[in-house]
């Protein structure tokens, strides 16, 4: 099963998107650069939102960008996931941003592969806000391997 057919399974759903304010993923050379991808999710990580909240919205992340990546690309096959960078709505004191930012993360080893084309660099930081309220928002660069 390659890694479109893993994904549908999985729940991701390639719509066409419209163009809008910001490119949602542009191609540099070898590489498919996403923009921040906002959770449906909104609210603050440690005040009212559970990390296992949390995960789901940052899962729902990921799924947004497979979606803009697809429709940049034509596929999704062929990549590696290089770097993720996992932005959490955090109380003051919540420290498990890595922990939310895991939802993305093993999507994309479920879809790739956890010791092949998905294992990759990642940061999770936690901020005092996120557009539109917003409780994950992520952005990844995959390399395009064409195997």
């Amino acid at each position: 099963m390659n890694p479109e057919e893993r994904a549908k399974d999985l729940g991701v759903e390639f719509t066409n998107q419209e163009s809008g304010y910001l490119n949602l993923c542009i191609r540099s050379g070898n590489l498919l650069i996403t923009s921040g991808h906002t959770s449906t999710a909104t609210g603050v990580l440690g005040a009212g939102v559970s990390v296992e909240e949390g995960y789901k919205a940052a899962e729902d992340c990921a799924k947004k960008i497979l979606n803009s990546v697809y429709n940049t690309h034509g596929t999704i096959n062929g990549l590696k996931v290089v770097k993720l960078l996992g932005c959490v709505y955090s109380a003051p004191d919540f420290t498990d941003q890595h922990l939310v930012i895991n939802g993305a993360s093993d999507l994309l080893h479920k879809i790739y592969g956890k010791e092949g084309d998905g294992y990759h660099a990642r940061s999770a930081l936690g901020f005092a806000a996120l557009p539109t309220g917003a409780a994950v928002e992520v952005e990844a660069i995959f390399e395009i391997i064409e195997k």
